[in-house]
């Protein structure tokens, strides 16, 4: 039963707020979260705010490990807040919340609304029907009702976007429980897609970055094998799109038409994520990755060629069931060979409804952790010399918001190379906006970024560097955040804290 105080004013602006765990999937969806608040009139709490708002969501991950030890710690801590506070509503999505649907009220009783994966855009609905009616509304959808693109949604970026091209996945990995929880695969038209990202671009977007559970499948649903090849291509004719991105491809589906339309569309940038998982054979058929190291191996070689400068990042488990010693000399093997720009490390955990969870042969912990840190060791390493290669390199930034942890301590900005790499520059005289690009010399490498401590050696000002201003003037007379038009959609992280998401590409 939902503690409700009904004699609320009516008029009084409530406030909200969202905590997002797991993959890319997730953030993007609370941006639409956010969005369907704010038009329900909702206004986002102050940074920092601790459960204090009105309405809390948790948009969660079931991939993670100990995913729902985490939400219902959470959800306790918030029991005694909303004790005191009967007006308070509290609301549980995602991956988690479409697994475990029922069992959330059982173990929670004062959570208010449970919604899924497929129907985000029921969630103003419940919570209002949750007040008015005064017990929990548990609404899980089987199918998808909307294509997440076609809610409203709340930007944190005037300069760069997600543009969602599927939902939803194919493939049967025996570690992976997301096809289950968000369906097969989904296409939007490329119609659709195109008018959405030039509608971006018309308010200040200048990078996009093209999202779906497995991206370069796009096609399948709509019986076009070189769909997503074509809708690169499309991409590099808007005007004022200066960088697209694409997050995460299969190996399976890495044509050579893709990394043909990579190397020929200029606003194509020179950076690959694909995970990777095991470079053993015996673990990949067990995982049932419909790729071998040959073959994965092979794609590297032919970006490389292609696309000499591109940086190429991965996804690995390690200690999946039966993993022996010489499997994971295999995977070392492929890191060697690859030399990744940076690797999305996983232990292998067990998640419940998964057929790797069933197994024989689970690997010791102990045995898995001291793998994973040769694992990480020997990319550290390749990660430095890869940065070390940069050296010297002159180099277009786009700058950053957020990125640099220490940038008001070192008087440095942040900007994200055409590769993805993160550089740290100088402070120019002039003003330089989030958006706006700046040109660099790249003086010193680490592991993770790149420095360059010398003048910078041009700044351009951009459309996406006035849409960043107009923004912070908006939110400036109304601190409670704005909304940035249509059509709304979802701004990424960097591809690196992305590709950390739920490691199941």
């Amino acid at each position: 039963m939902s503690s409700i105080d009904r004699s609320q004013e009516v008029g009084v602006t409530r406030t909200y707020e969202i905590r997002t765990y797991g993959c890319q999937m997730n953030v993007h969806d609370s941006e639409r979260l956010a969005g369907l608040l704010e038009e329900a009139g909702y206004v986002r709490a102050p940074e920092g705010s601790d459960g204090e708002a009105d309405v809390v969501v948790f948009n969660t991950c079931a991939v993670r490990e100990n995913a729902d030890n985490r939400l219902y710690g959470n959800l306790g801590h918030l029991a005694p807040k909303k004790a005191k506070r009967p007006g308070m509503q509290i609301a549980v999505g995602g991956c988690l919340a479409q697994k475990d649907r029922d069992t959330i009220v059982k173990k929670a009783p004062w959570v208010d609304v449970v919604f899924g994966t497929h129907n985000i855009g029921k969630l103003p609905v419940l919570l209002e029907r949750a007040r008015v009616q005064q017990e929990a509304q548990v609404e899980i959808a089987e199918s998808l009702e909307a294509f997440p693109s076609t809610l409203p949604t709340r930007r944190e970026s005037a300069y760069a976007a997600w543009v969602s091209i599927s939902v939803g996945c194919n493939n049967t990995c025996t570690f992976c429980i997301v096809p289950a929880l968000r369906g097969k695969e989904k296409d939007r038209r490329p119609g659709d897609i195109l008018a959405e990202v030039e509608a971006l671009v018309a308010e200040g977007v200048s990078e996009i970055t093209l999202l779906g559970q497995n991206v370069n499948a796009y096609g399948s649903d709509i019986g076009d094998r070189e769909a997503f090849s074509k809708l690169l291509r499309a991409c590099g004719k808007i005007d004022g799109l200066e960088r697209v991105r694409f997050t995460s491809p299969h190996p399976r589906d890495f044509t050579d038409d893709v990394i043909a339309a990579m190397a020929e569309t200029p606003n194509v940038m020179p950076q690959l994520h694909m995970p990777l998982q095991s470079g053993s054979d015996a673990i990949l058929r067990a995982m049932r990755r419909s790729y071998r190291q040959e073959r994965y191996l092979g794609i590297i070689e032919k970006v490389r060629a292609a696309i000499p400068d591109a940086a190429i990042t991965t996804d690995i488990i390690v200690g999946f069931p039966g993993e022996t010693d010489e499997d994971f000399e295999q995977t070392l093997h492929v890191v060697r060979e690859a030399r990744f720009a940076q690797a999305f490390t996983f232990q292998y955990s067990k998640r419940p409804g998964t057929p790797a969870a069933e197994m024989d042969d689970q690997v010791p912990k102990e045995v898995v952790q001291e793998r994973y840190e040769r694992l990480v060791a020997l990319q550290e390493q390749i990660s430095w010399e890869e940065n070390k290669k940069q050296v010297g390199r002159t180099l277009e930034l786009m700058v950053a918001e957020g990125e640099g942890r220490k940038d008001d301590t070192t008087h440095r900005l942040s900007g994200r190379a055409p590769d993805n790499r993160l550089v740290h520059f100088t402070k120019p005289e002039q003003q330089v906006r989030p958006g706006d690009v700046v040109t660099v010399e790249v003086t010193y490498a680490a592991p993770h970024h790149l420095l360059a401590e010398g003048p910078v050696l041009d700044v351009r000002r951009t459309r996406a560097g006035d849409a960043w201003e107009k923004r912070n003037a908006a939110e400036a007379a109304k601190p409670a955040g704005v909304m940035l038009g249509l059509p709304k959609v979802g701004v990424p992280e960097p591809l690196p804290a992305v590709a950390s998401g739920c490691g199941c590409d």
